[in-house]
C-alpha cells in the first residue's frame, strides 16, 4: 500500500470518539442526514445547491465492524480513525456531488468512476431515548473504488488524493495485529460489501438509478430486488464504493437536561490535535 502521511503514527484519539460511538450503539439504526453539494443550473445566483438523504453509518474506517455472516478475509487490526463510512452505488447522484464539488471539480460522469472526490459535507445524527443529543461532523468525503485503489502502475491523480487525505487520519494502532505492509485498501474496501446483507448487495445490480423505466438498459446483467449472496459478484463490485467523511469539526448538541444543555464544538488543529469549546446550545 502507499505510505501514508508521517501524523498517522503520532495522532491522539479525537476525544469526542468515544461517546460517539456510545451514542451510536444506542440507536436501533444509525441512520444519519448526509448533505453534500450539487453545481447549480446555469444562470442561477449561487454555484452549488445543497442535497440532502438518509443513509446508514457502517463504523469507523480502518476498523470494520464484526459481522458473523461476513466470511471476506479481514484486514488485521493495524489501523483505526475518526472517519465514519457509509457505502453507495457509484451511479448515486451523491457519487458525482462528492467529485464535482472538489477541488477537481468533475463536469462528466466519466471523471467519477474511480477513487477520488473530497467535496464538503455535512452529517447529522439525532440521537433519541434518554440520550437526546445531536451530532454534527462538518468536514470532506472521499469516494473509494476497490478496481483502481491498489494495482500495477501509475496511480490515478484520485486515489493519490485519497490515500494523501484519508490516510493522514489513519492512526497505527500500538498493539495492531501485523505490519502496515499487510493491510490493503481493497481489501477494506471488500469487506464493507461483505458487511451489506444479500439484499443491499443486490441494490448495487438493479437498474440504473433515476433512469425512466421506460428507456432501454442491460436487463441481462441488472434485476430489480435481487440478493446476493456471493462476495465476488462482478456487476455488484464494479458499482460498488465506500464513502470516507474526514470530519474538521464536530458538534454535540447535549439536549438532555433542559437546565444544564450545552454544545461542545469540537475543532482539529494542523498538529492533529482537537480543540473543545463549550457553548450554549
Amino acid at each position: 500500500m502507499s505510505t501514508h502521511s508521517a501524523l498517522s503514527s503520532s495522532l491522539p484519539q479525537a476525544p469526542w470518539k468515544p461517546i460517539f460511538e456510545k451514542h451510536l450503539s444506542s440507536m436501533e439504526t444509525p441512520q444519519f442526514v448526509l448533505s453534500t453539494l450539487t453545481p447549480a443550473p446555469a444562470g442561477s445566483p449561487t454555484p452549488y445547491l445543497p442535497r440532502s438523504r438518509y443513509v446508514i453509518y457502517r463504523g469507523f474506517w480502518g476498523t470494520l465492524p464484526e459481522n458473523k455472516h461476513n466470511v471476506v478475509e479481514r484486514n488485521p487490526r493495524v489501523y483505526e480513525s475518526e472517519m465514519p463510512c457509509i457505502t453507495t452505488d457509484v451511479r448515486m447522484q451523491k457519487t458525482f456531488e462528492l467529485f464535482s464539488s472538489s477541488e477537481g471539480k468533475a463536469t462528466e460522469e466519466e471523471q467519477v468512476q474511480g477513487s477520488g472526490g473530497g467535496g464538503p459535507v455535512e452529517a447529522v445524527w439525532w440521537v433519541e431515548g434518554d440520550v437526546q443529543t445531536q451530532w454534527r461532523l462538518k468536514g470532506r468525503a472521499y469516494v473509494l473504488c476497490k478496481d483502481d485503489i491498489e494495482g500495477e502502475g501509475e496511480e490515478s491523480s484520485g486515489v493519490r488524493t485519497v490515500k494523501s487525505e484519508v490516510g493522514r487520519r489513519m492512526r497505527i494502532v500500538p498493539e495492531g495485529e501485523g505490519k502496515e505492509g499487510v493491510w490493503s485498501w481493497s481489501r477494506e474496501i471488500k469487506g464493507h460489501f461483505g458487511n451489506n446483507s444479500p439484499g443491499i448487495r443486490g441494490s448495487f445490480k438493479a437498474p440504473p438509478p433515476g433512469q425512466p423505466v421506460n428507456m432501454p438498459y442491460d436487463d441481462k446483467k441488472l434485476v430489480l430486488g435481487e440478493k446476493v449472496t456471493s462476495n465476488d459478484d462482478e456487476t455488484a463490485l464494479h458499482h460498488f464504493r465506500v464513502i470516507v467523511i474526514r470530519p474538521d469539526e464536530v458538534e454535540q448538541t447535549d439536549l438532555s437536561d433542559p437546565k444544564k444543555a450545552r454544545r461542545y464544538i469540537y475543532t482539529i488543529g494542523e498538529d492533529g490535535n482537537w480543540n473543545k469549546e463549550e457553548t450554549w446550545p
